[in-house]
Protein backbone atom coordinates (compact mmCIF):
# COMPACT_ATOMS: atom_id res chain seq x y z
CA UNK A 1 0.00 0.00 0.00
CA UNK A 2 1.22 3.58 -0.92
CA UNK A 3 1.58 5.94 1.72
CA UNK A 4 -2.02 7.48 0.20
CA UNK A 5 -3.64 4.64 -0.09
CA UNK A 6 -3.72 1.86 -2.48
CA UNK A 7 -3.82 1.85 -5.92
CA UNK A 8 -5.92 -0.12 -8.01
CA UNK A 9 -6.54 -0.56 -11.82
CA UNK A 10 -9.48 -1.82 -14.34
CA UNK A 11 -7.83 -3.69 -17.30
CA UNK A 12 -10.47 -4.22 -19.61
CA UNK A 13 -10.34 -5.59 -23.08
CA UNK A 14 -12.01 -3.68 -25.86
CA UNK A 15 -13.55 -7.05 -27.47
CA UNK A 16 -17.08 -6.32 -26.61
CA UNK A 17 -19.22 -4.30 -24.51
CA UNK A 18 -19.40 -4.49 -20.67
CA UNK A 19 -21.61 -6.80 -19.01
CA UNK A 20 -22.76 -5.56 -15.63
CA UNK A 21 -20.31 -8.06 -14.12
CA UNK A 22 -17.36 -5.90 -15.55
CA UNK A 23 -19.26 -2.60 -14.10
CA UNK A 24 -19.84 -4.00 -10.99
CA UNK A 25 -15.28 -4.79 -10.49
CA UNK A 26 -14.48 -1.06 -11.97
CA UNK A 27 -16.92 0.04 -9.69
CA UNK A 28 -15.44 -1.28 -6.35
CA UNK A 29 -11.57 -1.07 -8.11
CA UNK A 30 -12.89 2.62 -7.95
CA UNK A 31 -14.20 2.81 -4.41
CA UNK A 32 -11.70 0.81 -3.06
CA UNK A 33 -9.35 3.54 -4.37
CA UNK A 34 -11.34 6.38 -3.38
CA UNK A 35 -11.78 4.90 -0.06
CA UNK A 36 -8.43 5.38 1.37
CA UNK A 37 -7.49 8.38 -0.89
CA UNK A 38 -5.52 5.83 -3.03
CA UNK A 39 -5.73 6.18 -7.17
CA UNK A 40 -7.20 4.45 -9.79
CA UNK A 41 -5.85 3.98 -13.19
CA UNK A 42 -7.57 2.36 -16.06
CA UNK A 43 -5.63 0.43 -18.43
CA UNK A 44 -6.40 -1.03 -22.21
CA UNK A 45 -5.07 -4.91 -22.46
CA UNK A 46 -5.62 -5.17 -26.20
CA UNK A 47 -2.44 -7.23 -27.21
CA UNK A 48 -4.99 -9.52 -28.45
CA UNK A 49 -5.07 -7.61 -32.19
CA UNK A 50 -7.73 -10.22 -33.78
CA UNK A 51 -10.70 -9.15 -31.68
CA UNK A 52 -10.12 -5.58 -30.27
CA UNK A 53 -11.40 -2.88 -31.82
CA UNK A 54 -11.10 0.95 -31.35
CA UNK A 55 -14.94 1.51 -31.53
CA UNK A 56 -15.52 -0.73 -28.48
CA UNK A 57 -12.83 0.98 -26.54
CA UNK A 58 -14.16 4.51 -27.03
CA UNK A 59 -18.02 2.91 -25.76
CA UNK A 60 -15.98 1.37 -22.78
CA UNK A 61 -14.73 4.58 -21.90
CA UNK A 62 -17.73 6.57 -22.22
CA UNK A 63 -20.09 3.88 -20.32
CA UNK A 64 -17.66 3.67 -17.28
CA UNK A 65 -17.46 7.76 -17.32
CA UNK A 66 -21.57 7.73 -17.59
CA UNK A 67 -21.25 5.60 -14.91
CA UNK A 68 -19.26 8.30 -12.69
CA UNK A 69 -16.20 6.47 -13.10
CA UNK A 70 -12.98 9.42 -13.48
CA UNK A 71 -9.64 7.40 -13.35
CA UNK A 72 -6.24 9.42 -11.94
CA UNK A 73 -4.40 7.72 -14.80
CA UNK A 74 -5.42 5.74 -18.14
CA UNK A 75 -5.22 6.02 -22.12
CA UNK A 76 -7.04 9.21 -22.38
CA UNK A 77 -5.82 11.20 -19.16
CA UNK A 78 -2.32 9.95 -19.35
CA UNK A 79 0.10 9.75 -16.11
CA UNK A 80 3.82 8.87 -15.16
CA UNK A 81 3.20 5.17 -16.22
CA UNK A 82 2.15 5.82 -19.67
CA UNK A 83 2.08 4.02 -22.37
CA UNK A 84 -1.83 2.61 -20.82
CA UNK A 85 -2.30 0.33 -24.16
CA UNK A 86 -0.79 -3.03 -24.28
CA UNK A 87 -0.38 -2.73 -27.54
CA UNK A 88 2.20 0.32 -27.00
CA UNK A 89 4.46 -1.64 -24.17
CA UNK A 90 5.77 -4.32 -26.26
CA UNK A 91 9.59 -3.26 -25.15
CA UNK A 92 8.34 -3.55 -21.75
CA UNK A 93 7.07 -7.22 -21.52
CA UNK A 94 10.16 -8.05 -23.92
CA UNK A 95 12.55 -6.69 -21.28
CA UNK A 96 11.00 -9.22 -18.78
CA UNK A 97 11.43 -12.03 -21.16
CA UNK A 98 14.97 -11.58 -21.40
CA UNK A 99 15.28 -11.24 -17.76
CA UNK A 100 13.38 -14.49 -17.45
CA UNK A 101 15.40 -16.27 -20.23
CA UNK A 102 18.87 -14.75 -18.84
CA UNK A 103 17.87 -16.97 -15.79
CA UNK A 104 17.05 -20.18 -17.50
CA UNK A 105 13.41 -20.06 -16.65
CA UNK A 106 11.66 -20.16 -20.14
CA UNK A 107 12.22 -22.48 -22.86
CA UNK A 108 10.22 -22.67 -26.71
CA UNK A 109 7.41 -24.85 -26.88
CA UNK A 110 6.38 -25.99 -30.05
CA UNK A 111 3.40 -28.21 -29.20
CA UNK A 112 0.15 -27.54 -31.49
CA UNK A 113 -3.05 -26.65 -30.37
CA UNK A 114 -4.27 -30.69 -31.35
CA UNK A 115 -1.40 -31.67 -29.08
CA UNK A 116 -2.06 -29.91 -26.24
CA UNK A 117 -5.79 -30.63 -26.35
CA UNK A 118 -4.86 -34.87 -26.94
CA UNK A 119 -2.97 -34.44 -23.39
CA UNK A 120 -5.52 -32.80 -21.83
CA UNK A 121 -7.75 -35.69 -22.96
CA UNK A 122 -5.83 -38.34 -21.49
CA UNK A 123 -5.05 -36.53 -18.31
CA UNK A 124 -8.65 -36.24 -17.65
CA UNK A 125 -9.66 -39.82 -18.63
CA UNK A 126 -6.35 -41.03 -16.61
CA UNK A 127 -8.23 -38.66 -13.65
CA UNK A 128 -5.32 -36.31 -13.39
CA UNK A 129 -5.88 -32.62 -13.42
CA UNK A 130 -4.72 -31.59 -16.55
CA UNK A 131 -1.10 -29.34 -16.78
CA UNK A 132 1.55 -28.76 -19.51
CA UNK A 133 3.06 -32.53 -20.04
CA UNK A 134 6.58 -30.62 -20.31
CA UNK A 135 7.05 -31.98 -23.80
CA UNK A 136 9.20 -29.31 -25.11
CA UNK A 137 11.12 -28.57 -21.38
CA UNK A 138 14.48 -30.68 -22.50
CA UNK A 139 14.60 -30.35 -26.68
CA UNK A 140 18.33 -30.21 -27.09
CA UNK A 141 19.24 -27.06 -28.59
CA UNK A 142 20.06 -28.42 -31.50
CA UNK A 143 16.54 -29.59 -32.40
CA UNK A 144 15.26 -26.20 -31.28
CA UNK A 145 17.72 -24.65 -33.73
CA UNK A 146 16.70 -27.41 -36.12
CA UNK A 147 13.00 -26.32 -36.01
CA UNK A 148 13.76 -22.75 -35.85
CA UNK A 149 15.33 -22.80 -39.23
CA UNK A 150 12.66 -25.03 -40.63
CA UNK A 151 9.89 -21.95 -39.95
CA UNK A 152 8.41 -23.25 -36.79
CA UNK A 153 7.12 -20.29 -34.81
CA UNK A 154 7.06 -21.80 -31.32
CA UNK A 155 5.50 -20.56 -27.99
CA UNK A 156 7.79 -19.82 -24.69
CA UNK A 157 7.07 -21.20 -21.62
CA UNK A 158 7.83 -20.21 -18.33
CA UNK A 159 9.50 -22.89 -15.92
CA UNK A 160 7.46 -23.81 -12.58
CA UNK A 161 9.72 -24.67 -10.06
CA UNK A 162 8.66 -28.32 -8.62
CA UNK A 163 8.04 -28.92 -5.01
CA UNK A 164 6.39 -26.04 -4.28
CA UNK A 165 3.87 -24.04 -2.43
CA UNK A 166 3.01 -20.19 -3.37
CA UNK A 167 0.69 -18.64 -0.59
CA UNK A 168 -1.59 -15.21 -0.09
CA UNK A 169 -4.36 -13.99 1.36
CA UNK A 170 -6.84 -12.74 -1.29
CA UNK A 171 -9.02 -9.65 0.07
CA UNK A 172 -12.40 -11.71 -0.36
CA UNK A 173 -11.64 -15.30 0.34
CA UNK A 174 -8.89 -15.23 2.96
CA UNK A 175 -5.86 -17.79 2.51
CA UNK A 176 -4.90 -19.48 -0.32
CA UNK A 177 -2.39 -22.12 -0.93
CA UNK A 178 -1.39 -23.49 -4.54
CA UNK A 179 0.90 -26.38 -4.70
CA UNK A 180 3.22 -25.66 -7.95
CA UNK A 181 3.06 -29.05 -8.96
CA UNK A 182 -0.17 -28.58 -10.26
CA UNK A 183 0.37 -25.76 -12.11
CA UNK A 184 2.38 -26.79 -15.03
CA UNK A 185 4.20 -24.57 -17.12
CA UNK A 186 2.29 -21.66 -19.10
CA UNK A 187 2.94 -19.92 -21.67
CA UNK A 188 3.92 -16.36 -21.32
CA UNK A 189 4.33 -15.42 -25.21
CA UNK A 190 2.71 -16.76 -27.76
CA UNK A 191 3.83 -18.13 -30.71
CA UNK A 192 2.77 -14.63 -32.89
CA UNK A 193 5.49 -13.25 -30.42
CA UNK A 194 2.84 -11.15 -28.55
CA UNK A 195 3.24 -11.21 -24.50
CA UNK A 196 0.56 -13.30 -22.86
CA UNK A 197 -1.84 -12.40 -20.35
CA UNK A 198 -0.11 -14.03 -17.80
CA UNK A 199 3.47 -12.07 -18.24
CA UNK A 200 1.79 -8.67 -19.65
CA UNK A 201 -0.78 -8.48 -16.88
CA UNK A 202 1.64 -9.32 -13.98
CA UNK A 203 4.42 -6.79 -15.10
CA UNK A 204 1.93 -4.04 -15.71
CA UNK A 205 0.63 -4.08 -12.62
CA UNK A 206 4.12 -4.25 -10.95
CA UNK A 207 4.94 -1.19 -13.17
CA UNK A 208 2.34 0.85 -12.43
CA UNK A 209 2.52 0.73 -8.94
CA UNK A 210 -1.38 -1.40 -8.52
CA UNK A 211 -0.87 -2.09 -4.97
CA UNK A 212 -4.44 -4.08 -4.70
CA UNK A 213 -5.72 -6.36 -8.30
CA UNK A 214 -9.64 -6.45 -7.51
CA UNK A 215 -10.94 -8.79 -10.36
CA UNK A 216 -13.55 -11.40 -10.76
CA UNK A 217 -12.87 -14.95 -9.44
CA UNK A 218 -11.89 -16.34 -12.45
CA UNK A 219 -8.77 -15.54 -12.36
CA UNK A 220 -8.22 -16.71 -8.85
CA UNK A 221 -6.11 -19.80 -10.48
CA UNK A 222 -3.84 -17.05 -12.65
CA UNK A 223 -2.53 -16.01 -9.40
CA UNK A 224 -0.02 -18.31 -8.25
CA UNK A 225 1.06 -18.55 -12.04
CA UNK A 226 1.57 -14.35 -11.93
CA UNK A 227 3.02 -14.21 -8.02
CA UNK A 228 5.62 -16.56 -9.64
CA UNK A 229 6.72 -14.60 -12.55
CA UNK A 230 6.83 -11.59 -10.28
CA UNK A 231 9.42 -13.21 -7.57
CA UNK A 232 11.16 -14.47 -11.08
CA UNK A 233 11.77 -10.90 -11.73
CA UNK A 234 12.29 -9.15 -8.40
CA UNK A 235 9.04 -6.97 -8.97
CA UNK A 236 6.52 -6.37 -6.21
CA UNK A 237 3.70 -8.80 -5.42
CA UNK A 238 0.35 -6.87 -5.06
CA UNK A 239 -2.38 -7.85 -2.87
CA UNK A 240 -5.30 -9.55 -4.69
CA UNK A 241 -8.91 -9.62 -4.43
CA UNK A 242 -11.13 -11.91 -6.41
CA UNK A 243 -14.61 -10.95 -6.63
CA UNK A 244 -17.42 -13.80 -6.62
CA UNK A 245 -19.25 -13.93 -10.42
CA UNK A 246 -22.55 -12.05 -10.97
CA UNK A 247 -25.14 -14.77 -12.15
CA UNK A 248 -28.59 -14.23 -13.63
CA UNK A 249 -31.37 -15.27 -11.07
CA UNK A 250 -31.16 -19.29 -12.09
CA UNK A 251 -27.62 -19.36 -11.30
CA UNK A 252 -26.01 -19.48 -14.94
CA UNK A 253 -23.84 -16.88 -16.77
CA UNK A 254 -26.21 -13.62 -17.52
CA UNK A 255 -27.34 -13.45 -20.16
CA UNK A 256 -29.77 -11.03 -22.43
CA UNK A 257 -32.64 -13.21 -21.56
CA UNK A 258 -32.51 -13.63 -17.84
CA UNK A 259 -31.52 -9.71 -17.54
CA UNK A 260 -29.25 -6.86 -19.20
CA UNK A 261 -25.93 -7.97 -20.23
CA UNK A 262 -24.23 -5.09 -21.09
CA UNK A 263 -23.88 -1.99 -19.19
CA UNK A 264 -24.78 -0.47 -22.63
CA UNK A 265 -28.26 -2.20 -22.66
CA UNK A 266 -28.87 -0.77 -19.26
CA UNK A 267 -28.00 2.65 -20.68
CA UNK A 268 -30.24 2.06 -24.09
CA UNK A 269 -33.38 1.09 -21.76
CA UNK A 270 -33.10 4.47 -19.92
CA UNK A 271 -31.75 3.28 -16.54
CA UNK A 272 -29.99 6.53 -14.44
CA UNK A 273 -26.49 6.04 -13.81
CA UNK A 274 -27.05 6.64 -9.93
CA UNK A 275 -29.60 3.70 -9.87
CA UNK A 276 -27.03 1.29 -11.35
CA UNK A 277 -24.68 2.64 -9.02
CA UNK A 278 -26.77 2.11 -6.37
CA UNK A 279 -27.67 -1.25 -7.14
CA UNK A 280 -23.93 -2.01 -7.66
CA UNK A 281 -23.05 -0.57 -4.24
CA UNK A 282 -25.19 -3.83 -2.63
CA UNK A 283 -24.41 -6.06 -5.64
CA UNK A 284 -22.40 -8.72 -3.06
CA UNK A 285 -21.28 -6.31 -0.77
CA UNK A 286 -23.09 -5.45 2.49
CA UNK A 287 -23.37 -1.45 2.20
CA UNK A 288 -22.60 0.41 5.53
CA UNK A 289 -26.28 2.48 4.68
CA UNK A 290 -29.67 1.11 3.09
CA UNK A 291 -31.05 4.30 2.07
CA UNK A 292 -30.12 6.16 -1.12
CA UNK A 293 -26.65 7.16 -1.72
CA UNK A 294 -24.45 9.89 -3.61
CA UNK A 295 -21.66 8.94 -5.56
CA UNK A 296 -19.81 11.13 -3.40
CA UNK A 297 -21.24 9.47 -0.29
CA UNK A 298 -20.13 5.84 -1.37
CA UNK A 299 -16.45 5.50 -0.51
CA UNK A 300 -17.38 5.49 3.11
CA UNK A 301 -19.59 3.21 2.58
CA UNK A 302 -17.56 0.48 1.14
CA UNK A 303 -15.50 -2.39 2.76
CA UNK A 304 -14.37 -5.14 0.73
CA UNK A 305 -14.24 -6.86 3.83
CA UNK A 306 -18.11 -6.89 3.54
CA UNK A 307 -17.89 -8.20 0.32
CA UNK A 308 -19.83 -11.80 0.06
CA UNK A 309 -17.47 -14.98 -0.85
CA UNK A 310 -20.79 -16.52 -2.91
CA UNK A 311 -21.66 -15.69 -6.47
CA UNK A 312 -24.28 -12.55 -6.73
CA UNK A 313 -27.28 -13.11 -8.44
CA UNK A 314 -28.82 -10.24 -10.67
CA UNK A 315 -32.28 -9.31 -9.40
CA UNK A 316 -34.26 -7.07 -11.75
CA UNK A 317 -36.18 -6.40 -8.78
CA UNK A 318 -33.87 -4.58 -7.09
CA UNK A 319 -32.75 -2.67 -9.77
CA UNK A 320 -36.23 -1.28 -10.66
CA UNK A 321 -36.17 0.20 -6.96
CA UNK A 322 -33.00 2.02 -8.04
CA UNK A 323 -34.19 3.24 -10.94
CA UNK A 324 -37.29 4.47 -8.62
CA UNK A 325 -35.35 6.19 -6.58
CA UNK A 326 -33.67 7.84 -8.83
CA UNK A 327 -36.47 8.94 -10.92
CA UNK A 328 -38.38 10.39 -7.77
CA UNK A 329 -34.43 12.50 -7.33
CA UNK A 330 -33.86 13.48 -10.54
CA UNK A 331 -35.04 17.57 -11.42
CA UNK A 332 -37.39 17.91 -14.16
CA UNK A 333 -34.59 19.54 -16.77
CA UNK A 334 -33.11 15.82 -15.90
CA UNK A 335 -35.60 14.43 -16.44
CA UNK A 336 -36.68 16.36 -19.73
CA UNK A 337 -33.04 15.48 -20.97
CA UNK A 338 -33.75 11.70 -19.78
CA UNK A 339 -36.86 12.13 -22.20
CA UNK A 340 -35.28 13.23 -24.53
CA UNK A 341 -37.10 13.34 -28.21
CA UNK A 342 -40.12 11.53 -26.66
CA UNK A 343 -41.05 14.84 -25.60
CA UNK A 344 -41.51 16.11 -29.45
CA UNK A 345 -44.45 16.24 -30.09
CA UNK A 346 -45.22 17.65 -26.65
CA UNK A 347 -43.72 21.19 -28.42
CA UNK A 348 -41.14 21.63 -25.75
CA UNK A 349 -41.08 24.54 -23.68
CA UNK A 350 -43.11 25.22 -20.80
CA UNK A 351 -45.69 22.35 -21.66
CA UNK A 352 -43.05 19.99 -21.68
CA UNK A 353 -41.96 20.76 -18.70
CA UNK A 354 -45.61 20.63 -16.89
CA UNK A 355 -45.50 17.30 -18.23
CA UNK A 356 -42.89 15.72 -16.61
CA UNK A 357 -44.14 17.66 -13.70
CA UNK A 358 -47.39 15.63 -14.00
CA UNK A 359 -46.11 11.85 -14.88
CA UNK A 360 -42.74 11.52 -13.05
CA UNK A 361 -44.67 9.67 -10.41
CA UNK A 362 -45.37 7.29 -12.69
CA UNK A 363 -42.17 6.59 -14.86
CA UNK A 364 -39.45 3.70 -14.56
CA UNK A 365 -38.04 4.25 -17.74
CA UNK A 366 -38.59 7.10 -20.71
CA UNK A 367 -40.75 4.11 -23.23
CA UNK A 368 -43.12 4.78 -19.89
CA UNK A 369 -43.62 8.29 -21.09
CA UNK A 370 -44.99 7.23 -24.33
CA UNK A 371 -48.42 6.28 -23.66
CA UNK A 372 -49.18 9.94 -21.45
CA UNK A 373 -47.59 11.95 -24.39
CA UNK A 374 -49.71 10.06 -26.99
CA UNK A 375 -52.27 10.50 -25.02
CA UNK A 376 -52.16 14.21 -24.42
CA UNK A 377 -51.57 14.46 -28.40
CA UNK A 378 -53.53 11.91 -30.72
CA UNK A 379 -56.61 12.99 -31.50
CA UNK A 380 -58.43 9.74 -30.21
CA UNK A 381 -57.04 7.75 -27.56
CA UNK A 382 -56.25 4.04 -27.62
CA UNK A 383 -57.98 2.10 -25.18
CA UNK A 384 -57.09 -0.87 -22.47
CA UNK A 385 -59.39 -3.50 -22.28
CA UNK A 386 -60.10 -2.35 -18.67
CA UNK A 387 -60.66 1.42 -19.84
CA UNK A 388 -63.49 0.14 -22.24
CA UNK A 389 -65.19 -1.86 -19.44
CA UNK A 390 -64.86 0.98 -17.04
CA UNK A 391 -66.42 3.34 -19.84
CA UNK A 392 -69.43 0.45 -20.27
CA UNK A 393 -70.02 0.43 -16.27
CA UNK A 394 -70.49 4.12 -15.70
CA UNK A 395 -72.90 4.28 -18.63
CA UNK A 396 -73.86 6.90 -20.99
CA UNK A 397 -75.70 8.84 -18.40
CA UNK A 398 -72.54 9.61 -16.23
CA UNK A 399 -70.71 10.95 -19.37
CA UNK A 400 -73.45 13.36 -20.38
CA UNK A 401 -73.31 15.08 -17.14
CA UNK A 402 -69.68 14.92 -17.15
CA UNK A 403 -69.79 17.06 -20.93
CA UNK A 404 -72.61 18.88 -19.82
CA UNK A 405 -70.38 20.12 -16.93
CA UNK A 406 -66.83 20.32 -18.65
CA UNK A 407 -67.61 23.96 -20.66
CA UNK A 408 -68.78 26.07 -17.32
CA UNK A 409 -65.38 24.38 -15.32
CA UNK A 410 -62.92 23.72 -17.92
CA UNK A 411 -60.05 26.20 -15.81
CA UNK A 412 -61.31 24.92 -12.34
CA UNK A 413 -60.93 20.47 -12.52
CA UNK A 414 -61.90 20.41 -8.76
CA UNK A 415 -65.02 22.17 -9.52
CA UNK A 416 -65.67 19.69 -12.22
CA UNK A 417 -65.20 16.89 -10.14
CA UNK A 418 -67.84 18.22 -7.61
CA UNK A 419 -70.38 19.07 -10.58
CA UNK A 420 -70.02 15.72 -12.34
CA UNK A 421 -70.23 14.40 -8.59
CA UNK A 422 -73.22 16.08 -7.72
CA UNK A 423 -75.07 15.44 -11.40
CA UNK A 424 -73.98 11.59 -10.79
CA UNK A 425 -73.98 10.80 -7.10
CA UNK A 426 -70.75 9.25 -7.49
CA UNK A 427 -68.12 9.87 -5.21
CA UNK A 428 -64.40 8.24 -5.23
CA UNK A 429 -63.04 5.89 -7.68
CA UNK A 430 -66.65 5.28 -8.90
CA UNK A 431 -66.20 8.85 -9.98
CA UNK A 432 -62.43 9.10 -10.55
CA UNK A 433 -62.08 6.34 -12.59
CA UNK A 434 -64.49 6.14 -15.47
CA UNK A 435 -63.43 10.34 -15.96
CA UNK A 436 -59.49 8.87 -16.08
CA UNK A 437 -60.74 5.78 -18.93
CA UNK A 438 -62.36 8.21 -21.03
CA UNK A 439 -59.63 10.91 -20.88
CA UNK A 440 -56.10 8.98 -21.05
CA UNK A 441 -57.42 5.21 -21.83
CA UNK A 442 -56.14 4.07 -18.67
CA UNK A 443 -57.38 3.12 -15.55
CA UNK A 444 -54.65 4.07 -13.80
CA UNK A 445 -51.88 7.13 -14.05
CA UNK A 446 -51.23 10.60 -12.99
CA UNK A 447 -53.27 12.98 -11.46
CA UNK A 448 -55.74 13.33 -13.69
CA UNK A 449 -56.33 17.12 -13.08
CA UNK A 450 -52.97 18.69 -14.78
CA UNK A 451 -53.38 16.11 -17.46
CA UNK A 452 -56.22 17.53 -18.24
CA UNK A 453 -54.84 20.94 -18.38
CA UNK A 454 -52.26 19.81 -20.59
CA UNK A 455 -54.52 18.27 -23.11
CA UNK A 456 -56.74 21.09 -23.26
CA UNK A 457 -60.59 22.25 -23.56
CA UNK A 458 -61.23 21.09 -26.71
CA UNK A 459 -59.52 17.56 -26.41
CA UNK A 460 -61.17 16.91 -23.16
CA UNK A 461 -64.93 17.82 -24.60
CA UNK A 462 -64.06 15.39 -27.33
CA UNK A 463 -63.20 12.67 -25.50
CA UNK A 464 -66.02 13.48 -22.84
CA UNK A 465 -68.16 13.29 -25.67
CA UNK A 466 -66.59 9.96 -27.27
CA UNK A 467 -66.85 8.24 -23.99
CA UNK A 468 -70.76 9.37 -24.27
CA UNK A 469 -70.94 7.27 -27.91
CA UNK A 470 -68.89 4.63 -26.42
CA UNK A 471 -71.34 3.69 -23.59
CA UNK A 472 -74.23 3.91 -25.73
CA UNK A 473 -73.17 1.87 -27.96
Amino acid sequence: MSAHGIVTRFAPSPTGALHLGNARTAFFNFLAARATGGRFLLRVEDTDAARSAEPLLAQQLEDLRWLGLDWDEGPDVGGPHAPYRQSERAAVYARAMGTLEACGLLYPCFCSPEELQLSRRAQLSAGRPPRYARTCAALPPEEVSRRLAAGARPALRFRVPDGELIEFEDRIHGAQRFATDDIGDFVIRRADRSAAFFLSNAVDDAAMGVTLVLRGDDHLANTPRQILLLRALGLAVPGYGHLPLLLAPSGSPLSKREGAASLRDLREQGYLAGAIRNYLVRLGHACGEERWLGLEDMPRNFDLGRTSRSAAHYDEAQLRHWQREAVTRASADELASWLGRRLEPLGGGDRAREFVAAVRGNLLLPADAEQWVSALGEAEVAMSAEAVAEIARAGAGFFASAAAAWPAHAGDFKAFMRSVAEASGRKGAALFMPLRAALTGRTHGPELAPLAALMGIERVAHRLAAAQRRATA
